[in-house]
C-alpha cells in the first residue's frame, strides 16, 4: 500500500523526515518497506530555466531552423541557441534547458542536453516545448512564458511542481482500519503522542454540504439487509465530465494510480483517503429511476467494465435496475452504467457490505480492486454518509453541478461498537512490565478506543467500529503494547519458563535423531508452506493434475493447491536465498505432500535433503569447491546408517523427469527414496544458475525398517590388513557390481571395500576406466598369515576377471 506523504500532512501537522515517520510507521506495526519520491514533473523541471529571446535569424543553411541569442539571466553574455520551432520570436520569454540539463521522454528514457552544432552553427542549450519538458502534450511549438518573468527563473517554480514522498507500507490483513491516509495518519497521531508530540488530526470538513434542489429522486430498495447492511446514496445534476485538475491527478499519480476523468478520480481520491470505496453511476442510465441492491438468478450474463461477460452466481450480491445487474456489488462496475464524456447526472453511491459476501464473491470470479480488497476486510460502516457527503463536495469542486437530492441513507440495524472489559493484571501479564494506568488510559484515548467505566481491576472500553480486528481482551493489549512500543520493554534479569511434560512417540525420537545429525552435517531446517501454485502441475509428471487438491476459498493463485512434491518448495527457499546472495545451502525438511486418489485424500511424509553451492565455507587452507553427486549422495548414506539402515539398501538407477541423473535407494522390492541432480530445465523456472542436489526419502516407508536393537561386538585384538587393486574395467562396470563380487567371494574375512580413485582418459583402450580399490581384511581370532591373505587376494582377482572382465592396470 502506497501512502503519500505530503497527502498524510493534510490530516496531521508533522515536519519530521521522512525516515523519522518510516522508523515510528514501522515501530507502530505498519512496516515501511521502502520510501520512493515522486515528481509530478519527471526531473522536477531541475536545470530549467525562463530564457528572454534577444533576436532571432534565419539559419543560413537550413530554412527550418532559426539562431537565437537568449538572455539566461546569469550574469553571463547571452547565448546562442539553434531552435526548429517555427513559432520561435525575438522579445519573448521561453523555457530553456541549459547545459547539462536532464530530460526525460515519453517513455522515461533521460538524455542529456550538451553543447553541439546544429548545421555549422553552435548551440548552447535547447528552447523547450511543453511535451519536451513534460508540461502537456503538445509539440506545435515552444513553450511561450508570461512577458513578466524575470529571465533566469527557474521554471519549477512558475509552475506548481509536486514533490513528494511515498511510504510503501506492507500492511498486513487484519489492519483495514490501516487501508487510507486517514487511517495511517490515526495511527501516526497515537505514536507522535506517545512520543510527547501532542498533535490532533484533521479531517476533511463536509459542512458544506447542502442540497441545491430535489430535482433528481433514485428511489432505494435494499433487499437483502444481511448483504448490505447500510446503503446511501446521492445524485448530482449538470456535472461536466473532463480531465481532473493537476493537485488530485498529482495525488493518485503519487500512489500509482491512473487518473481518468475528475468524476472517476474524486472516487478513487476519497476512497484511499477515507478508505471507503464509492461508485458513481450515470443516473440517466438507471432505468425506472429505481436502485436494488439483491441477488439475481444463478447463471445470468453480466459485462464488467473490462467488457469481459461474466456468469453471476445465485449469491453474488448485484446492485440493479428496473432492467437487471448495473454493477457487481463492492466489486466491479458494469460496462453499461459506468460514467462516460456525455455523462451529465450522476447518482453516487457509498455503502456498506457484508465482508464474506464480497470476498466470496470476488474470488469467485477472480477479480481483485481496490474495492474489493477493502469491503472483504471489513471498513468502518460509521463514515458511509461522511464519506458520500465529501466526495459530492468535491466533485462539485471539480466537474460542477448541484446536489439534486436528499441522501439516501438505508440503514435498519445499526451496527455496534465492540465492548471489552480490560484488567491491569492481564495487561501486566502480557506485556511483562507493569505500566501505570494513566499510560495505558493516554495510549487508549490516543486510539479513540473510549473507556467507558472504570474500576480497580480494570476499564471498561468501547472499540471504535473500524477496528474490526479489535474484538478480544489481548486485542486491546497488543494494541496498547505496539504504541507503548515493544522497544521500550526493558529485558528481565530472569527469564521464567514451563517445560511440558509431554509423551513423545517413537517416531518423534528417530526424526529427532536425524534432526540433530543433519544439524551436525552443516544443514539447517526449512519449513515451507503447504500451499503451493498449481502452475508446478507442468513441471513435472510427479505433479499429476488428478490428484490435485483445490482450495475451494484460496487466498491467492499462487496458493491454490495442496503441494504433490516436495521439490519445488525446496527450490523456491534456493531461489530466494541465492537471490540475496546467500548461495551455499543445505537444507532439510520433514513434511507432507497431498494427494487426491480415487475420490480419497491422502498425505504422505517425507524427508527432503537439499544442497547447493560450495561444500564447505571459504578459509585460507581449504581450497573452495562445488557440492558434488557423490558427496551429496555420502549425506544420505550417513543417514541410513544412522538408522542401522545401510546393509539393507540397495541403489539402482531411476529414471526420474526432475533428475539429469539420480538413484533410487530400494530394501527389498520397494523403494524408499530417491536422489539425484535437478535438470537446468527446472532450475531456469525458478531463475537458479547453479547445481542443487535433491533427496526425497519417504519417511514412513523408511519408519518401518528402523529397529532400536543395537549390537555390540568387541573391539578386535587382532591387527587389520589393507591390499589395493587397480582394476581395468568396461565403462559400463560400476562400483557397486564389483561390491557385491568382493562380498560374495569372502564373506568372513572382508570387512571393507572402498573406492579411492576412478580414472578415465588418455593411456587407457577405448571404453575402459581404472577402479582403485582398497580392501580391508581382518581375523578377530588371530593374526592372518601372508599365505592366507595372498590366498583371498587371488580369488578375488579371479572372480573379477571371470565376472566383471576386469584386468590388472600396468
Amino acid at each position: 500500500m502506497r501512502i503519500s506523504y505530503n497527502w498524510l500532512k493534510q490530516f496531521i501537522k508533522i515536519d519530521w523526515k521522512s525516515e523519522e515517520v518510516s522508523a515510528l510507521l514501522t515501530d507502530l506495526g505498519l512496516e515501511v518497506e521502502a520510501v520512493d519520491s515522486f515528481e509530478s514533473v519527471q526531473g522536477g523541471l531541475k536545470g530549467i530555466i525562463v530564457g528572454h529571446v534577444l533576436t532571432c535569424e534565419k539559419h543560413p543553411d537550413a530554412d527550418k531552423l532559426k539562431i537565437t541569442t537568449v538572455d539566461l539571466g546569469d550574469g553571463t553574455p547571452p547565448v546562442q541557441i539553434v531552435c526548429g520551432a517555427s513559432n520561435v520570436a525575438a522579445g519573448q520569454k521561453v523555457p530553456v534547458a541549459t547545459i547539462g540539463t536532464k530530460l526525460y521522454d515519453k517513455e522515461g528514457n533521460a538524455f542529456e542536453i550538451k553543447k553541439g552544432k546544429i548545421r555549422g552553427q553552435e548551440s548552447h542549450g535547447m528552447i523547450c516545448a511543453e511535451d519536451e519538458i513534460g508540461l502537456g502534450d503538445s509539440h506545435d511549438g515552444i513553450l511561450i512564458l508570461a512577458d513578466d518573468l524575470k529571465p533566469g527563473t527557474p521554471v519549477s517554480k512558475v509552475y506548481n511542481i509536486e514533490v513528494d514522498e511515498v511510504f510503501e507500507i506492507g500492511l498486513t490483513p487484519n489492519r483495514a482500519d490501516a487501508m487510507s491516509h486517514m487511517g495511517v495518519a490515526r495511527d501516526l497521531r497515537a505514536g507522535l503522542i506517545q512520543s510527547n508530540v501532542n498533535t490532533e488530526l484533521i479531517t476533511p470538513s463536509v459542512s458544506k454540504f447542502k442540497v441545491d434542489k430535489r430535482t433528481l429522486k433514485i428511489d432505494v430498495n435494499v433487499v437483502d439487509a444481511k448483504l448490505a447492511p447500510r446503503y446511501a446514496g446521492v445524485t448530482i445534476s449538470g456535472v461536466s465530465v473532463k480531465p481532473s485538475p493537476s493537485w488530485l491527478q498529482n495525488r493518485l499519480k503519487a500512489i500509482g494510480l491512473t487518473p481518468k476523468n475528475n468524476i472517476v478520480d474524486v472516487t478513487n481520491y476519497v476512497l484511499h483517503e477515507l478508505g471507503q470505496p464509492l461508485h458513481a453511476f450515470d443516473a440517466n442510465k438507471i432505468k425506472g429511476n429505481k436502485v436494488l441492491i439483491k441477488t439475481v438468478e444463478a447463471g445470468t450474463k453480466f459485462t464488467t467494465l473490462d467488457e469481459v461477460e461474466r456468469t453471476l452466481h445465485e449469491e453474488d450480491l448485484m446492485i440493479c435496475d428496473e432492467s437487471g445487474p448495473m454493477c457487481i456489488a463492492g466489486v466491479f462496475g458494469g460496462l453499461q452504467s459506468g460514467v462516460t464524456e456525455s455523462t451529465t447526472n450522476i447518482f453516487l453511491e457509498s455503502a456498506y457490505f457484508n465482508p464474506v459476501s464480497i470476498r466470496k464473491t470476488a474470488k469467485r470470479h477472480g477479480l481483485s480492486t481496490d474495492a474489493s480488497f477493502r469491503f472483504e476486510r471489513g471498513i468502518d460502516p460509521e463514515i458511509t454518509v461522511y464519506a458520500l457527503k465529501r466526495a459530492a463536495l468535491l466533485i462539485q469542486e471539480v466537474a460542477g453541478g448541484e446536489i439534486t437530492s436528499d441522501i439516501v441513507d438505508i440503514y435498519p440495524k445499526k451496527i455496534e461498537d465492540f465492548k471489552v472489559f480490560l484488567t491491569f493484571e492481564k495487561v501486566n501479564k502480557l506485556i511483562g512490565e507493569e505500566l501505570k494506568k494513566e499510560t495505558i488510559k493516554k495510549i487508549l484515548a490516543s486510539l479513540d478506543i473510549k473507556v467507558n467505566s472504570i474500576t480497580d481491576a480494570g476499564l471498561g472500553l468501547v472499540i471504535p467500529s473500524y477496528r474490526v480486528d479489535v474484538q478480544r481482551e489481548v486485542d486491546v493489549i497488543e494494541e496498547i503494547l505496539r504504541v507503548y512500543g515493544y522497544n521500550s520493554i526493558k529485558i528481565p534479569n530472569k527469564i521464567n519458563a514451563s517445560v511440558a511434560n509431554s509423551s513423545r512417540t517413537e517416531e518423534f525420537k528417530i526424526q529427532n535423531i536425524i534432526a540433530n545429525q543433519l544439524c551436525s552435517l552443516g544443514f539447517n531446517e526449512m519449513m515451507a508452506n503447504s500451499l503451493t501454485t498449481s502452475s508446478y502441475i507442468g513441471l513435472s509428471n510427479q505433479v499429476k493434475e488428478e490428484e490435485t487438491v483445490s482450495m475451494l476459498n484460496p487466498l491467492s493463485s499462487d496458493l491454490s493447491v495442496m503441494r504433490q512434491s516436495m521439490l519445488f518448495s525446496a527450490l523456491e527457499a534456493v531461489s530466494h536465498n541465492a537471490n540475496r546472495r546467500n548461495t551455499d545451502l543445505k537444507l532439510y525438511e520433514f513434511g507432507k505432500t497431498y494427494h487426491r486418489i480415487e475420490g480419497n485424500y491422502t498425505e504422505r511424509k517425507h524427508l527432503t535433503l537439499t544442497v547447493t553451492g560450495n561444500a564447505q565455507k571459504e578459509t585460507w587452507n581449504y581450497t573452495q569447491q562445488n557440492s558434488n553427486f557423490f558427496l551429496f549422495k555420502g549425506y544420505v548414506m550417513h543417514l541410513l546408517s544412522k538408522l542401522n539402515l545401510e546393509k539393507k539398501v540397495k541403489t539402482i538407477p531411476v529414471s526420474q523427469d526432475v533428475f539429469a541423473e539420480g538413484i533410487a535407494l530400494t530394501i527389498g522390492a520397494e523403494i524408499i527414496g530417491e536422489l539425484g541432480t535437478i535438470k537446468k530445465s527446472i532450475l531456469k523456472h525458478f531463475d537458479i544458475k547453479q547445481e542443487v542436489f535433491f533427496a526425497d526419502l519417504n519417511w514412513e516407508a523408511i519408519q518401518k525398517y528402523v529397529s532400536n536393537k543395537i549390537k555390540l561386538t568387541e573391539i578386535p585384538k587382532f591387527p587389520e590388513v589393507r591390499r589395493d587393486l587397480a582394476l581395468l574395467v568396461d565403462q559400463n562396470i560400476t562400483f557397486e557390481q564389483l561390491y557385491s563380487i568382493a562380498k560374495q567371494t569372502e564373506k568372513t574375512l572382508l570387512k571393507e571395500i572402498n573406492l579411492f580413485d576412478v580414472y578415465e582418459g588418455k593411456n587407457l583402450p577405448e571404453g575402459k576406466k581404472s577402479y582403485a580399490l582398497s580392501f580391508i581384511l581382518q581375523d578377530t581370532a588371530k593374526t592372518l598369515t601372508d599365505t592366507q591373505i595372498d590366498k583371498i587376494m587371488s580369488k578375488l582377482m579371479s572372480n573379477f576377471e571371470n565376472q566383471a572382465e576386469a584386468t590388472l592396470r600396468s
